[in-house]
C-alpha cells in the first residue's frame, strides 16, 4: 500500500515564522536525511492529522510529495498541542532502498477467542507489548506483525522468538537474546483463588480415605 503526503518547501523559519504557519492551518515540519541536505517544509494540518489517524502511516515507507517530486521517508516524530487537537511539528527520514531501516511496527492479535485459557480457563489475555522493532530493507518492511493466541494456556506467555516474521525480517540482537513476553493469560483473581484452594485441599482429601482405613488402636490391658 502507497501512502502519499503533499508538502511545499519551507523557507521561513523560526518561532513567529511557525506560528504564522499553525494560524494559517498550515504543519511546520522536516524531511532530513540521506544524502541529501536538510529540507524544512510545510503540511496541511487537516491532511496530515487525518492521516496519523492511520496505523499504517505510523509504520509505512511514506511519499512524501514535495512540489511534485517524491521522496521515501518514514515518520520519525509527531509534536502534538498538550490540549488540543492540533499537529504542531512532524520529522520525516529518508530511506534508502538499500539500506536496513529500524523500525517499530504493530502487533495484531488473533484467535484470542479460542485460546484454550480464555475458553476453558476463564482468563484474559495481557498484551506485554502492542508494537516491536524490526530491521529489514523498506521494501520488506511489514504493516503489522500478528500474533496467534489461538493455543495459549493460561499461566503460558508467547515469547518475541514465537512470533512468525516475513521474508528478510529480523527482530534486532537485543530482543532476540532477551527474549521478553509478547502476551500472557491470566486467570481473574477469583478464580486464581478458586484454583489455589482446591490445589491446597486435594492433598487433604487425599488423606483422609487412608486415615479412615487405619484400623484403631487396641486398648492398653490393665495391669
Amino acid at each position: 500500500m502507497t501512502i502519499e503526503i503533499a508538502a511545499s518547501k519551507r523557507t521561513a523559519q523560526g518561532t513567529g515564522a511557525s506560528r504564522r504557519l499553525r494560524h494559517a492551518k498550515r504543519v511546520p515540519a522536516i524531511l532530513y536525511g540521506g544524502k541529501n541536505p536538510a529540507q524544512p517544509i510545510e503540511l496541511d494540518h487537516n491532511e496530515i492529522f487525518h492521516k496519523l489517524r492511520q496505523e499504517a502511516f505510523h509504520a509505512s515507507i511514506l511519499t512524501v510529495v514535495v512540489e511534485g517530486q517524491p521522496e521515501q521517508a518514514l515518520l520519525r516524530d509527531v509534536q502534538m498541542h498538550a490540549w488540543k487537537p492540533e499537529v504542531l511539528h512532524v520529522d520525516f527520514q529518508r530511506v534508502a532502498a538499500d539500506q536496513k531501516i529500524h523500525m517499530k511496527v504493530p502487533l495484531h492479535f488473533v484467535n484470542a477467542d479460542i485460546a484454550p485459557g480464555v475458553k476453558t480457563a476463564g482468563g484474559n489475555v495481557s498484551h506485554v507489548l502492542n508494537e516491536i522493532e524490526v530491521l529489514c530493507l523498506p521494501a520488506a518492511l511489514p504493516e503489522f506483525i500478528e500474533v496467534d493466541l489461538g493455543e495459549l494456556h493460561a499461566g503460558h506467555s508467547i515469547h518475541v522468538n514465537d512470533l512468525k516474521l516475513g521474508e528478510n525480517v529480523e527482530f534486532p540482537q537485543i530482543l532476540v537474546r532477551e527474549n521478553p513476553p509478547v502476551a500472557t493469560i491470566v486467570l481473574p483473581r477469583a478464580a486464581k483463588a478458586a484454583e489455589d484452594t482446591d490445589a491446597a485441599a486435594a492433598p487433604a482429601a487425599a488423606a483422609a480415605p487412608a486415615a479412615a482405613a487405619k484400623p484403631a488402636a487396641a486398648p492398653a490391658k490393665k495391669k
